[in-house]
């Protein structure tokens, strides 16, 4: 009798890995280092543990110069734990794996979050040598693994007709987000109709509406969409971002936008907030 999946010892599911990208414009780890830090304004949790891709797309030619035990230990300084690396010349990959870095050659299932920006407030006057965005990751696995049992190969497709594309359905959130927990809406919008808390971070490849007040982080167009935007009833953020350009709100949010409906969009590399009862912009 084939088990069931809560007796199986492992089960393996699709899962989406949200993750920084870190697009290196310098191989220095002086100038790399300096950036960061004027980024992040000596902020220790800027950055919150997260994933990040180290992407040397830009520097091929002198990727060769960089010490990846080092440029690993510097990131994580920085609270951000490097997982991969995209853009790698091929002689590099050996000594990229030796590192335990994974290879996102294009192939590997790993989706690019965004055409790379300059992040807004913080890296606008940030030395040149690192520009960091955010990706959102798909790792597409085999949806459970039974014990002993090999995968059937799946039977030919019989050829069809292109069909029209129809839009991905909204991804609607009836409950409370707590702090801790991450939403993310591949391929579509996300609407929230309860509180969003401190903590709690939703990212979408679409536009975002809260219908409650918004606390956390909130990440619209993540897949590079520049014309996604993020609307709120209330909005106290602690990060809001489009299409990988960001702003913080260390020192509070316009109190004269606070509290109120209002919109975020991108406007050029700028991060614009209105509300949505007068024509005030900030």
């Amino acid at each position: 009798m084939p088990k069931s999946p809560s007796t199986l010892p492992i089960e393996i599911k699709i899962s989406t890995v949200v993750a920084i990208s870190a697009i290196l414009h310098s191989a220095d780890p002086i100038a790399i280092d300096a950036a960061l830090k004027q980024m992040t304004g000596g902020v220790s949790d800027f950055f919150e543990d997260e994933f990040a891709v180290i992407d040397v797309g830009a520097i091929a030619e002198d990727a060769a110069q960089l010490d990846w035990e080092s440029l690993v230990g510097l990131l994580k300084r920085y609270r951000l734990n490097a997982v991969a690396v995209r853009g790698a010349p091929a002689a590099l990959h050996d000594v990229i794996r030796a590192h335990d870095l994974f290879l996102d050659d294009g192939a590997s299932g790993l989706q690019a979050g965004g055409v790379p920006r300059e992040r807004d407030a913080a890296a606008a006057s940030a030395p040149a040598a690192v520009t960091v965005t955010a990706d959102a990751a798909a790792v597409p696995l085999s949806a459970s693994a039974a014990e002993g049992e090999a995968a059937a190969p799946a039977p030919a497709a019989a050829p069809v007709a292109p069909a029209a594309a129809v839009p991905a359905a909204a991804m609607i959130v009836d409950t409370p987000v707590r702090a801790g927990q991450r939403i993310y809406a591949r391929g579509t919008d996300l609407i929230v109709t309860a509180v969003v808390n401190n903590g709690a971070e939703l990212i979408a490849d679409g536009s975002i509406h809260v219908y409650a007040p918004l606390h956390g982080r909130a990440l619209a167009g993540a897949s590079g969409n520049a014309g996604a935007r993020i609307f709120a009833l209330s909005l106290q953020p602690e990060l809001v971002s489009i299409a990988g350009v960001y702003r913080t709100f260390d020192e509070g949010f316009p109190p004269e936008l606070s509290r109120q409906p209002v919109q975020i969009r991108l406007v050029g590399d700028r991060i614009d907030i209105s509300s949505l009862g007068s024509a005030t912009r900030n």
